[in-house]
């Protein structure tokens, strides 16, 4: 794994000097709720467009394209050093497809197409294309929408992949990740958890994680700390990241279904 994004609900952590070597993962949703100065960041960073929560609250995207095209702009303009944006992808978990009431047929399509008229109302915006789907086969079906579409994926600087965070740490997402990996594909993946990423951090290309703040929820907070939890706590955040990186530069751990 060539980078890996720490996700934060804090975008305040982008002028943190003690983020400046720390790549961040921060959502849309938290970045529009800045009317005025947005933070300018001090590292590199990548954006969620907050699908997940967008659908499972609405049952549909609210924001346009072209609302989410000016919005993209302004964030890569007044905070710099983005290096990429997720585009308005459809998940495929059971629950959000409940929500929505369409098939999974139905999201890959929306996400192809949201892709393609995001590039044609902002080729100079780095969009990153998404896999979406559940099964292996939904991913390779998903693929060849893009196929269709003019867009090869394995062409792509980087390949997100979606709908596969609540799977993180079993080998069905193991060998859905090592199956695009072998087919060229340079992956992102979304929403990792630690139990994913020692299993297969050399076969994708970055990842993001909040783990950490969940995980920080069920704790005390640190000794010095003054809140009551440290779920958007820097400290706890870097710490984690660290722990992190130690086991992920450790040996192989022993793949077992979890």
């Amino acid at each position: 794994m060539r980078r890996f994004y720490l996700g934060t609900h804090e975008p305040s952590w982008l002028a943190d000097p003690r983020f400046a070597f720390t790549p961040l993962f921060v959502s849309r949703r938290r970045l529009v709720r800045y009317r005025r100065r947005l933070p300018r960041a001090l590292g590199e960073w990548a954006l969620d467009s907050g699908g997940f929560t967008e659908l499972s609250m609405y049952g549909r995207w609210t924001v346009s394209a072209a609302q989410y095209v000016s919005e993209v702009r302004r964030f890569r303009d007044e905070v710099g050093g983005m290096l990429w944006a997720a585009p308005q992808d459809w998940m495929c978990e059971p629950m959000v497809l409940e929500r929505t009431g369409l098939t999974v047929t139905e999201h890959q399509q929306r996400t192809v197409e949201n892709l393609l008229e995001l590039r044609a109302l902002a080729p100079d915006l780095p969009w990153t294309p998404v896999l979406q789907g559940f099964t292996g086969e939904d991913y390779q079906r998903c693929r060849e929408r893009y196929a269709d579409a003019g867009v090869l994926l394995e062409r792509e600087p980087l390949v997100g992949l979606g709908t596969i965070c609540r799977r993180q740490g079993t080998l069905e997402a193991e060998d859905i990740v090592r199956d695009l990996r072998r087919a060229g594909l340079r992956i992102h993946a979304f929403g990792a958890k630690t139990t994913g990423l020692v299993r297969y951090a050399a076969a994708v290309e970055s990842a993001d994680s909040l783990a950490w703040s969940f995980g920080a929820r069920k704790q005390p907070p640190l000794p010095g700390c003054t809140h009551t939890k440290c779920n958007n706590c820097p400290l706890w955040a870097l710490r984690w990241c660290r722990k992190l990186h130690h086991r992920l530069d450790g040996p192989p751990e022993r793949n077992e279904e979890s």
